[in-house]
């Protein structure tokens, strides 16, 4: 009878620390039937491969949380390559690759957000619009041209004509058990794009005052993708 009851105790623990604890590898929802950790790995173009992330600033978290502004006018330097891979790193980079665990938090670790980058003044970088993928921290070209102009167009807010660069957040509304869902996460890795922003000199603001379909419309995405935010990103003036 002990041995049972070790046996059943035993098998409680296993099935909580894999399914129940704010831990487990695996998220248990009758909605939810894929790893909480679970990355996508489609592609629809070659990756471009951003240089490492730092992890090490002169900045510190209280300084960058003291400066920290929304910025709509910019500087008409380009960015660099280095420095998008920074920002792209601080939104959505992972930190624990074993789990897939990221630098924003997500509800059980679902990860709904997509984040795509309008190029228009990055150096060695076409304009057109990419798709970050956090696993092997690249960019997916989705397509080529003045797509930042078309999403201008679009939404009508002069910061986005006039930024170097702009990242655009979607939901995957698929993946969300409730849409609050989305639009938390998006907080989440804007803030930490604001913050990463003030060690670099760059300085964005994000933006909301849109109509969903027209977003989708302009840059060509499904149904199933939530336009959560517009942040158009540039050095500060």
């Amino acid at each position: 009878m002990k041995k049972h009851a070790f046996v059943v105790f035993f098998a409680a623990v296993l099935f909580f620390l894999f399914f129940l604890s704010p831990i487990a590898p695996f998220s248990f929802s009758p909605c939810l039937n894929f790893p909480a950790f679970a990355q996508d790995t489609s592609s629809s173009g070659e990756m471009i491969k951003l240089p490492a992330p730092q992890h090490k600033g002169s900045v510190s978290v209280e300084a960058a949380l003291t400066e920290r502004r929304s910025i709509r006018s910019y500087r008409d330097d380009p960015l660099t390559i280095p420095e998008i891979s920074q920002l792209l790193w601080a939104c959505q980079g992972i930190t624990e690759p074993k789990r897939g665990l990221r630098t924003a938090p997500s509800a059980r670790a679902t990860y709904l957000l997509e984040v795509y980058l309008l190029s228009g003044n990055v150096a060695n970088l076409r304009k057109g619009m990419y798709r970050y993928e956090p696993n092997g921290h690249g960019l997916v070209k989705i397509a080529e041209g003045d797509i930042k102009e078309d999403l201008f167009k679009a939404v009508g807010q002069t910061p986005i004509k006039n930024a170097p660069a702009v990242l655009v957040f979607f939901g995957k509304t698929e993946r969300a058990m409730t849409q609050r869902w989305i639009f938390l996460e998006a907080g989440h890795a804007a803030q930490n794009v604001y913050l990463q922003g003030v060690s670099l000199g760059i300085g964005g603001v994000v933006m909301a005052g849109f109509i969903d379909e027209q977003v989708r419309k302009a840059l060509n995405m499904p149904e199933n993708r939530q336009p959560a935010y517009i942040m158009p990103i540039g050095r500060v003036k």
